[in-house]
């Protein structure tokens, strides 16, 4: 993998976090989507990370448009591991890009908008839910522990 730069998609923190030990570990510059693209050619081949929300790596798709993505990592709460096949889809990138997805956390307090609603609804729906998946338990026990920061 000849990936000169990380650029990574952010909502509560996870996510940077992840990059910036990447970064630490490869001796490359982890960057913001944002930044990235004032800061970097076009065509830069990279190593995308982003925030996982229904099986789709946020900012993928965009960064895809602008560089040569050589591997995706998606940060996500539930069960990680189940969703690596729709976030590899969601990418659309060719096959012989890796796709990995690995477990990070949420801060609702950080959430913004129409994602912090939704997060509220689906954790109080799932903290009733009596046959629920491990995923949808570990987000239940996010909204019982009242959303704070933790390595999951």
């Amino acid at each position: 993998m000849n990936a000169k730069a990380i650029v990574y998609t952010s909502n509560t923190g996870y996510t940077a976090r992840y990059a910036a030990i990447l970064s630490e570990k490869l001796g490359i510059p982890a960057h913001t989507l944002s930044d990235a693209q004032k800061t970097l050619p076009a065509g830069t081949s990279i190593i995308y990370m982003g925030w996982l929300m229904a099986g789709s790596v946020k900012g993928c798709r965009k960064a895809a448009k602008r560089f040569g993505i050589q591997a995706v990592i998606g940060v996500g709460l539930g069960d990680t591991g189940a969703q690596d096949e729709a976030a590899c889809k969601s990418c659309s990138l060719p096959a012989e890009v890796p796709v990995f997805t690995v477990q990070g956390g949420m801060d609702i307090n950080k959430l913004k908008g129409p994602y912090k609603l939704v997060i509220k609804m689906l954790t109080k729906a799932m903290a009733s839910k009596k046959d629920a998946t491990p995923g949808e338990a570990r987000m239940a026990e996010h909204k019982r522990a009242r959303m704070k920061k933790t390595w999951a």
